[in-house]
C-alpha cells in the first residue's frame, strides 16, 4: 500500500510491506532534488522506523531517471536573496542531520541508485549500509563548480576512497559510472536494471535486520560489472601523483608537469575543470576533505556546516550565488568568481570558513546523541 507523509504533492512516497519500508522520492520533473519538506519527511520517517520493531530495513529509491540530483539549491539561494541567509542555513542543519541519521543507522539502508546521484543525493545515500548502482546510475560532486564545496559528509566518505580518489572526485567534480561507483567502493553491489523490482521483493519479505543476510540477497541479483577502457578508475596512478600534493596550486602543477611528458585529452580536461571551478571552493574543499581523513562523520557534519553557514551568509565571498546564477539561472555557464585567481584566496581567508560565526544566535550544528549499545559494527566505527 502506497501513502504519502508529505504535504507538498506527494514529494515522499511510502511503501508498507511485511518487514521492509519502501521510501521513493518523487518529484521526478526536478529529478528528486530534496526540497525542505522532503528533508523533515525523511527524517521523521527514519526515526520513527528505529523505533518500530515491525520494520527490519528501509528501502530508498527515486521516481523517474534520477535517485536524487542534490538539495533544492534554487530555493536556498531564494532564501539569501530575500535576506534571510539562516533559511538556507537551517535547511542544511535538517538536512546534515539527517546525514547523520543515515550514516549511524541502527537497521540496514538498501539506496537503490538507478540515474543520477548527486550532492544531496550522495548524502541520503552514501551513508547507508548498502548502495545498489545499476548502468544508469551517473554518481557526482559538482559544488565546485556552483561556488559551494562537497558537503552532506562528504568530507567523511570521500576522504576514505582509495588513495586520492576522493580529492579528485571533490575537486573536479567527475561523474562516475555504475561501475566505477562499485569499484572505488561508494556503491557496495550492482544489480542490472531489469532485477531491481525482484531484488525489491525479495528484500521485502526477509525477517531480518541482519546485514549478512540483506547482503547474501542483494548478491543473488548482482554482476561484476567491466570498468570501461577510458575509465578515470584506471588512472588513479596520475591522480595519486596529482591530487595528493598539499594545496590546489600544487595539484594544477603536478598535472600539468604530467602533460609535458604525455599530451592526455583527459589530463588537460581535468586542468581545466578546476582552473574554471570557484578558486575558494576549490581551497576549503581540499582542507574540508584532508580533516575529514581523520574525523568521525559527526565531526566532518559539524565543521562543514560551519562551511556552509559561512557560504550561505556571504561575507568572505559571494561564490556560492554567482555560481548558481551562472549554472543553474541564466545558464551562462560563465561565473565570476571573487577573488578570481587561487593565489588570491590566502590561508587566512580559508581560515575563516572554518571558524565559528560571529554572529548572535548562531550555533554549531547539535547532532542526535547516538547511543553505541543499540548500533551496528559498522555503524558504531563512523563515530
Amino acid at each position: 500500500m502506497a501513502s504519502s507523509v508529505s504535504s507538498q504533492q506527494d514529494q515522499v512516497l511510502v511503501e508498507a510491506n511485511s518487514f521492509a519500508r519502501i521510501l521513493s522520492l518523487n518529484r521526478p520533473k526536478q529529478l528528486n532534488a530534496l526540497s525542505f519538506q522532503m528533508i523533515s519527511c525523511l527524517l521523521e520517517l527514519f526515526l520513527a522506523y528505529e523505533e518500530d520493531p515491525n520494520v527490519k530495513l528501509v528501502i530508498l529509491k527515486g521516481k523517474g531517471r534520477a535517485f536524487c540530483a542534490g538539495g533544492d539549491v534554487a530555493a536556498v539561494v531564494r532564501d539569501i536573496r530575500g535576506d534571510d541567509w539562516r533559511a538556507g542555513a537551517n535547511f542544511f542543519l535538517k538536512e546534515f542531520t539527517l546525514n547523520y541519521l543515515m550514516a549511524t543507522y541502527s537497521k540496514p539502508q538498501v539506496s537503490i541508485l538507478n540515474g543520477i546521484v548527486m550532492g544531496g543525493g550522495a548524502g541520503a545515500s552514501v551513508h547507508g549500509r548498502f548502495r545498489v548502482a545499476t548502468e544508469n546510475s551517473v554518481f557526482a560532486m559538482p559544488e565546485t563548480a556552483l561556488g559551494l564545496f562537497p558537503d552532506v559528509g562528504a568530507s567523511y566518505f570521500l576522504s576514505r576512497l582509495p588513495g586520492f580518489f576522493g580529492e579528485y572526485v571533490g575537486l573536479t567534480g567527475s561523474r562516475l559510472d555504475g561501475a566505477e561507483m562499485l569499484a572505488c567502493g561508494l556503491a557496495t553491489h550492482f544489480v542490472p536494471s531489469t532485477k531491481l523490482a525482484m531484488l525489491e521483493a525479495a528484500l521485502c519479505i526477509v525477517d531480518s535486520s541482519d546485514p549478512v543476510i540483506i547482503s547474501s540477497i542483494i548478491d543473488q541479483y548482482c554482476e561484476q560489472p567491466s570498468l570501461k577502457e577510458q575509465s578515470v578508475y584506471n588512472r588513479l596512478d596520475v591522480i595519486d601523483r596529482s591530487f595528493s600534493q598539499k594545496t590546489v596550486e600544487e595539484i594544477i602543477s603536478a598535472l600539468e608537469r604530467e602533460v609535458v611528458h604525455k599530451m592526455d585529452v583527459w589530463i588537460s580536461t581535468t586542468i581545466q575543470t578546476l582552473k574554471k571551478a570557484s578558486p575558494t571552493s576549490l581551497k576549503i574543499s581540499l582542507r574540508s576533505i584532508r580533516e575529514g581523513r581523520l574525523q568521525g562523520v559527526g565531526q566532518c557534519l559539524v565543521r562543514e556546516y560551519r562551511m556552509v553557514c559561512h557560504v550561505m551568509r556571504g561575507e568572505v565571498s559571494k561564490d556560492f550565488l554567482e555560481g548558481c546564477r551562472a549554472i543553474l539561472l541564466d545558464k551562462d555557464k560563465n561565473p565570476k568568481w571573487e577573488p578570481s585567481k587561487l593565489e588570491i584566496v590566502t590561508d587566512s581567508r580559508v581560515d575563516r570558513y572554518f571558524s565559528k560565526m560571529n554572529t548572535e544566535e548562531w550555533e554549531d550544528l547539535k547532532l542526535p546523541t547516538r547511543s553505541k549499545h543499540n548500533l551496528p559494527v559498522y555503524a558504531i566505527a563512523k563515530l
